[in-house]
């Protein structure tokens, strides 16, 4: 996992307030270099002030260490510097402190503040001095000169290292800034990974349920018209030798269609998984990192049901005289009527009415064997509307079918099929005691 900039500026390793052992052998360095420099100055301030020059010294020193909290306390280190400009010590202290207090999160209104009062501090203490150098030594010079020198001089000590924190201030937001950005990056990658895995799995979910949906259509209906005319061969079988031997070819016929249908859905599946491996170039950038797994896994997925749904279009509504044929050959009386002029529709249109009236017939050999059944057709400008209704089944007729087992799928998968695709579906018994399918798909 990678740490975000808020873990790394959370994080100290170094002693006390310091993050790293490196800032703090810095300032131990800078407090050394600085208390040596003030405890130098503090000899001569201490012959002006007319006090010990021990004490002077020490005084230096002390003044002078205070870089040690410089990270810490930006602001105390300021105040001092404001404070010995007076004694003129502590130039590396004024030079450093500045630069701390601007590059630090202090407030802008502070920053400006003591750096106005360090800039005037020292700009009084330089033309006090200049004066003072030009009157011991007899210098005649232009009004204009000490004042300038005062400005120059305060501004050289007081402008650079303040401006050079602000930029390190401002330079440090933007690369905090751009962690951020690229840990919120890192994070959006991980949710998208995830968000992939799931649709993944949702494809492979929907491939599963697609195929099952097949494997219904094309086993429930062929072995439903194989088990009537089965039960008819037996009836017949001693009785009408020809119509026995009729009934066996057409249980045959079936057969083989159920086969064909099931191998060539079996093919599909085998190209199928051929198409799952990613290709070569995006394995190995999978591999080495550069494309998320899960986004190959899905992108994969995603194919293979393409791939499955293209190659497997099945039958369309020119091959409803041939199932509606089937039906009447097994004994029941199955009546077509068609409304509006017929078109072209999209593979999958005509594939999804056609399995609804499949499934629909097959529900009438299972529940309601020799009932008289209605199919009806209806083309219109943007949909395409599918009915089958049958009658309620006689005695006998009820009782053909009392062998076929139901597994309460067929109405699922109908709906499914035609609200995958935007239609409704509707289903359920009639007045008169039979069952009714109606269907309305959208045409595009």
């Amino acid at each position: 996992m990678t740490t975000t900039g808020e873990d790394r500026a959370t994080a100290p390793t170094g002693p006390w307030w310091w993050t790293r052992w490196r800032g703090a052998a810095l300032d131990g360095g800078l407090a050394l270099v600085s208390a040596v420099e003030c405890g130098l100055e503090g000899v001569p301030f201490a012959r002006e002030a007319g006090i010990p020059t021990a004490l002077g010294v020490v005084f230096g020193v002390l003044a002078g260490s205070v870089l040690l909290v410089r990270r810490r306390r930006p602001v105390a280190v300021v105040l001092v510097v404001i404070a010995v400009t007076p004694a003129q010590m502590g130039l590396l202290m004024g030079l450093v402190g500045l630069y701390t207090l601007a590059a630090y999160e202090v407030p802008r209104r502070v920053v400006a503040v003591l750096a106005g009062m360090t800039l005037l501090a020292t700009m009084i203490v330089t033309f006090l001095q200049v004066r003072q150098d030009a009157a011991r030594a007899d210098l005649t010079v232009g009004n204009w000169f000490v004042p300038f020198a005062a400005v120059t001089t305060s501004l050289g000590l007081t402008a650079p290292p303040v401006l050079l924190g602000l930029y390190v201030r401002a330079r440090r937001r933007l690369m905090e800034s751009l962690r951020e950005r690229a840990d919120s990056l890192e994070r959006e990658l991980q949710l998208l990974a995830e968000r992939a895995e799931e649709r993944a799995e949702w494809a492979r979910r929907e491939e599963r349920t697609r195929i099952a949906r097949e494997m219904h259509d094309v086993v429930a209906h062929r072995v439903s018209l194989m088990v009537v005319h089965a039960a008819a061969l037996q009836a017949v079988a001693r009785k009408d030798p020809e119509k026995a031997v009729k009934n066996a070819a057409l249980v045959g016929d079936m057969g083989r269609q159920a086969l064909a249908e099931l191998r060539e859905m079996l093919g599909v599946l085998r190209s199928t998984e051929g198409q799952v491996p990613a290709p070569r170039g995006e394995r190995d950038a999978g591999e080495r990192g550069d494309v998320p797994l899960a986004a190959v896994g899905a992108a994969a997925a995603a194919a293979a049901s393409r791939a499955a749904g293209d190659a497997a279009e099945g039958p369309g509504l020119s091959e409803l005289d041939e199932l509606i044929g089937q039906s009447v050959a097994a004994g029941t009386a199955v009546e077509l009527s068609v409304e509006g002029e017929a078109r072209a529709y999209a593979p999958v249109v005509e594939r999804t009415a056609y399995r609804v009236v499949q499934e629909a017939l097959t529900n009438v050999h299972k529940h309601a064997a020799g009932a008289r059944t209605y199919v009806r057709l209806a083309h219109r400008s943007s949909e395409i509307a599918v009915q089958v209704e049958n009658e309620p089944p006689s005695g006998a007729g009820a009782g053909s079918a009392a062998g076929l087992p139901s597994g309460g799928n067929g109405l699922v998968g109908m709906r499914e099929r035609v609200v995958a695709l935007g239609g409704v579906f509707v289903s359920g018994p009639t007045e008169a005691g039979g069952f009714r399918v109606s269907a309305v798909i959208p045409a595009s």
